[in-house]
């Protein structure tokens, strides 16, 4: 059998994967429209920024992203308005969805395109207000609450870097991840926005006598638990959620209810994780999206006009 024989299955299966993985993650539609023009516009970010490095790796990103819904949902306040006001429980992956388009847009989008995404969150913000189950008012644009969300996120997601990425960051970048990071949160709405390692650690030091299990929360660990539309993508989210469990402070996992010895954890959970991550990151390929927005990023207006002129 020739070497073409063994290669068509290949990438049959690579093909097939990356499918299921942009349809869970960013539904049907990649909407290149948002990454592809104008020329020259390096977007929120751009190219050189530490923020396309950590927010480019699939499986940290995943398991990241599932750790920062674990983290916030202890948030009683935030979880309240979560709770009221999201379809998080009749339509898991829809939220999914959303929230992996406004961070991919607002990360690889035109300027024009983040800004946009971020105009719509905030049109949709004062909508959302109400009362905790303590008594508490809540208001989606709260400023105190928005930056915990911010924080909770990044933290999660350059942790989740960290421990799936073969080239983790040295503290400088990691530092630097922050700062850049804070530029979305600061459109949002969100103050005081911790923007270095030290400032984050001493964030999460601070807030964390607020921070407690609620009934909601606990559905969101039994929702990321069972989810999936088929088998094969339930035991990739099951993989996923135990390394997600794995990125949380200890606390939180006390919080959570989850008792996964620390052996566990480092034999079995991290392990079987970047071997997912690394089934991931080959099904995923060089990133479409990514290459457009690169392509935008590093375009000149000479080069426009040469492909116009030769297309």
């Amino acid at each position: 059998m020739g070497a073409g024989a063994w290669r068509r299955p290949l990438v049959r299966l690579r093909m097939r994967l990356l499918a299921e993985i942009n349809a869970t993650v960013h539904g049907q539609d990649l909407h290149l429209e948002r990454y592809d023009r104008p020329a020259g516009d390096p977007g929120l970010y751009g190219p050189d920024s530490v923020v396309w490095r950590v927010h480019g790796h699939p499986a940290g990103m995943l398991a990241g992203g599932f750790a920062a819904l674990l983290l916030q949902s202890l948030h009683p306040v935030a979880m309240a308005a979560v709770d009221a006001h999201s379809d998080f429980r009749i339509d898991p992956t829809g939220r999914l969805n959303r929230t992996a388009r406004f961070v991919t847009t607002t990360t690889l989008g035109s300027t024009a395109a983040a800004e946009a995404a971020i105009a719509g969150v905030r049109r949709i913000h004062p909508r959302i207000r109400g009362t905790a189950p303590d008594g508490r008012p809540y208001r989606a644009d709260d400023p105190e609450l928005l930056t915990w969300v911010h924080t909770a996120e990044v933290h999660c997601f350059l942790t989740g870097y960290q421990i799936f990425s073969a080239t983790p960051l040295t503290a400088a970048e990691c530092d630097r991840y922050y700062a850049e990071a804070a530029r979305v949160a600061e459109r949002l709405g969100a103050t005081a926005i911790p923007g270095s390692r030290a400032e984050v650690a001493a964030y999460l030091a601070r807030i964390r006598p607020e921070l407690r299990v609620t009934p909601p929360a606990l559905d969101v660990l039994r929702l990321l638990r069972g989810f999936g539309r088929s088998r094969r993508e339930r035991i990739a989210v099951r993989v996923l959620t135990n390394a997600a469990i794995a990125l949380l402070p200890d606390w939180a996992r006390a919080e959570l209810g989850v008792h996964r010895p620390r052996l566990v954890r480092a034999l079995w959970d991290r392990p079987v994780a970047r071997t997912a991550g690394r089934i991931m990151v080959w099904a995923c390929g060089p990133s479409q999206i990514r290459a457009v927005a690169y392509a935008r990023a590093t375009a000149t207006s000479t080069t426009v006009v040469h492909v116009e002129e030769t297309g």
